[in-house]
């Protein structure tokens, strides 16, 4: 394949913006799809991106494509997510194209993953083709959203194509750009091999699968490899391109995006941003990989059965392989045994992770409390780094507790702005600047701490606008702020799982709620349970599970009183045992109403 017919892109857009549906249409245009094989996001292969009807995991595929001309092209397309959580898979994906395609809703416009992705593309330095999709709508209003563009490109009357993406409308024409706009990939296919590793998944017949793009060389079965930046060397046995199943391939050439297999059989072998080179001839230095995404949000996951914790590690291992952004280690708890610390990039992201470890590999966990990194100063000089919220120090020996803050770009309807800005001074926001893009919609920017929109702030605004807000938002640094730990305590033990770092000022209202709602979803015992919220040593509010009553003078009947008394003194004495002794059954529900508060 001559490089000149290459044509490498992947499409960007903010979340429900028509990517996947537009991808569907290249798929018909192309005939890479058979008519009757064909269903609606047919690149959302994954169970749970059908079910929330969200892009989760970018897809690569292979389109034949003749132009106008005659020209025959190969379309080389990746689909990328939109939800702020998964901008890693988008920033994979942009390195692996020499294009994009930025899509925007004509009803919605311009939106915070809108700016996000066109500012990573930017910096790429890729060819970006703006398109407004869903102009069949009647509350379509493609003017206003092309000047929403021009402003966002820095152009005056940039060339935007107009598409119906579920219609079909535009859609050939746009094909005709690609070809024409997308410059074709730069490299030697008679160079030193040199490989980007850009996502990878683990087959249990074939080893890892390592989905590749070639920037310089040829590779073919039977050559021997190695990956640059642990020095494992292997023999590539299968060779292959998405069409969009999986199709063996005699060979990849410079330009090319495809997979290979070469029994790999340790899932800590193949990272994100490695080099494959020849064994014989290797390139001289490693590709440019791609700047990893920090974890902003960490939480313990155990196993719902101890018994367990071995498959949830082989399961974690494996799952580390299609999301390079997930991290985890080994962490003890007292209350649940043995598990894992994972990173997170948000909470949805946290909330997929839990949902196809368990549908994937067929585990039940048990997750805590998220929560950010805090970083702690002592009076000793000490710069501690905290996790978890039980690491916290005492409150004598700390100096200050920074925490960290992002810049939240939030794009909104003109008529919610007053709404937002008190939301955002609730979660402890500082304002930065209001800019109206057009009469309907305004951005306005916040400074946040990152722990204040972990849990509701995105279905608050969502709530707040109708559906029609966005949000987006940049890690900033970190600041000092007034923070304790908030324990919670059940019959005088700290349960460290429901504890969590909270602002001062509002810890007592936090303690308050938590315990409240506690008291509905702990069972009632044959003790009582007395459910306590405290900051040090004070306790700062207090509920209590009443104990199963049990009529233990039931089968007396009559007779002397002293016979019923020591009775009833025998239970009080029993029950004041179970309760010292005693362990509380705590419910997952327990667990998550610390989230929801």
């Amino acid at each position: 394949m001559e490089r000149e017919q290459l044509r490498n892109f992947c499409i960007v857009a903010h979340i429900d913006h028509g990517k996947s549906t537009l991808a569907d249409r290249l798929l018909q245009l192309t005939g890479a799809v058979d008519a009757r094989k064909f269903r609606d996001q047919v690149l959302d292969d994954m169970e749970l991106e059908r079910e929330r009807g969200i892009t989760i995991k970018a897809t690569a595929v292979r389109l034949p494509y003749t132009a106008a001309d005659g020209r025959a092209y190969v379309l080389n397309l990746i689909d990328t997510p939109g939800h702020v959580d998964f901008s890693f898979e988008v920033t994979k994906s942009l390195q692996a194209c020499e294009g994009t395609l930025l899509v925007v809703d004509a009803t919605q416009g311009v939106e915070a993953q809108t700016v996000a992705n066109y500012q990573l593309a930017k910096d790429r330095g890729l060819a970006v083709l703006p398109v407004i999709n869903k102009v069949d709508l009647p509350n379509a209003q493609p003017q206003r959203v092309a000047q929403e563009i021009a402003r966002l490109l820095g152009q005056e009357g940039p060339c935007i194509s107009e598409v119906s993406a579920k219609e079909g409308r535009g859609v050939p024409a746009l094909l005709e750009r690609i070809v024409r706009e997308i410059p074709p990939p730069r490299g030697d296919a008679a160079g030193p091999l040199a490989g980007l590793i850009f996502d990878s998944v683990y087959d249990p017949y074939k080893g890892v699968m390592v989905f590749i793009r070639i920037v310089e060389g040829t590779v073919r079965p039977g050559l021997p490899v190695v990956l640059m930046s642990c020095g494992a060397r292997f023999v590539v046995q299968e060779l292959g391109v998405f069409t969009p199943r999986p199709e063996v391939v005699a060979q990849l050439q410079a330009g090319e995006v495809g997979y290979f297999t070469a029994n790999i059989r340790d899932p800590h072998d193949v990272t994100a941003g490695d080099t494959v080179t020849e064994a014989a001839r290797p390139a001289p230095k490693p590709l440019p990989g791609f700047t990893r995404l920090k974890p902003m949000v960490f939480a313990a996951i155990f196993p719902a059965r101890t018994q367990d914790l071995t498959a949830l590690r082989a399961a974690m291992e494996k799952f580390a392989l299609t999301d390079a952004a997930f991290q985890f280690e080994p962490e003890q708890s007292d209350a649940l045994g043995q598990g894992f610390r994972c990173g997170f990039l948000g909470l949805l992201h946290m909330e997929i992770v839990q949902e196809r470890l368990e549908r994937e590999y067929d585990v039940s966990l048990v997750l805590t409390t998220p929560s950010v990194v805090f970083q702690v100063t002592t009076h000793a000089g000490k710069t501690l780094e905290v996790h978890r919220p039980h690491d916290l120090p005492e409150l004598s020996t700390i100096r200050s507790v920074a925490e960290p803050f992002v810049r939240a770009v939030i794009l909104c309807p003109a008529e919610s702005v007053g709404a937002l800005m008190d939301l955002a001074v609730q979660k402890r926001g500082v304002y930065r600047s209001t800019e109206y893009l057009s009469e309907t919609r305004v951005k306005l920017v916040f400074e946040l701490p990152l722990g204040e929109i972990l849990v509701d702030f995105y279905d608050r605004l969502k709530s707040l606008t109708r559906g029609y807000g966005s949000f987006d938002y940049e890690f900033l640094g970190y600041r000092e702020a007034q923070l304790v730990r908030l324990d919670i305590l059940l019959n005088g033990r700290i349960c460290e799982p429901l504890s969590s770092i909270v602002s001062k000022a509002h810890a007592y209202e936090k303690g308050k709620m938590l315990v409240e709602h506690l008291k509905t979803l702990i069972p009632r015992q044959l003790f009582e349970v007395v459910i306590q919220a405290a900051v040090g040593r004070h306790v700062i509010a207090r509920e209590s599970v009443r104990p199963l009553a049990k009529n233990v003078t039931g089968k007396c009947y009559g007779g002397d009183i002293t016979r019923k008394r020591k009775l009833w003194e025998r239970q009080r004495e029993g029950k004041k045992r179970m309760k010292q002794f005693g362990n509380v059954e705590i419910p997952q529900e327990a667990f998550l109403a610390v989230l929801k508060i």
